[in-house]
């Protein structure tokens, strides 16, 4: 992270929650004190349309992520992280969701997912596979998937915001009856980061 800046692709399809998951790292950097920029949403937010934001935070003028430059990737399904594979670096955290949607127009066949870890982790030094689906379920609703990838984000040393100010971010933007779900579900993500 240059200068304390920071940069994030976040990546998946409609319906998992990329938006919100945006919007909660925003404000809680913000909270902080640092300066952020988001892009434009890209792609469809239906159901099973690629959905993808560009976070900054730091002194940047542009929301744009230039190709090769993002300190993470942050992917809710695994083709979504192939999609981006264009803003990471060697040195990118690659965190990714293993669990599959297939889409129900397609006419390919769905990719390997050891396959396709395999490959990453030849090419890239930083890959951070992680069952969310199954953390989710886990915690207690599949529904909670974005929080466990939230706090697998969290987790990271080189993130430059607190889990305590995520965890605050996301108490503002999510109803009350579901904090107590959100937080088991931040903290399975969490701790599997952490190993």
């Amino acid at each position: 992270m240059a200068d304390d800046n920071y940069s994030m692709y976040i990546c998946g399809v409609g319906g998992q929650g990329i938006i919100k998951t945006s919007v909660i790292i925003g404000e809680a950097a913000m909270n902080e004190g640092h300066n952020v920029v988001m892009s434009e949403i890209h792609g469809m937010s239906q159901r099973e349309g690629s959905v993808s934001t560009e976070l900054r935070i730091g002194e940047y003028d542009s929301s744009i992520l230039p190709d090769y430059s993002a300190d993470m990737i942050l992917a809710f399904e695994p083709i979504e992280v192939i999609r981006g594979l264009d803003k990471a670096n060697k040195d990118t955290k690659i965190v990714f969701n293993t669990a599959p949607i297939i889409p129900s127009s397609g006419d390919k066949p769905y990719p390997n997912i050891n396959n396709l870890i395999s490959i990453l982790e030849e090419n890239y030094k930083n890959v951070l596979p992680i069952e969310a689906n199954q953390l989710a379920i886990d915690a207690g609703n599949i529904l909670s998937l974005n929080m466990v990838l939230l706090g697998a984000v969290t987790a990271d040393d080189n993130f430059p915001i607190s889990k305590d100010s995520v965890i605050e971010s996301m108490k503002n933007n999510l109803k009350p009856k579901f904090h107590d779900l959100n937080l088991k579900a931040i903290e399975k993500g969490y701790d599997w980061i952490k190993g």
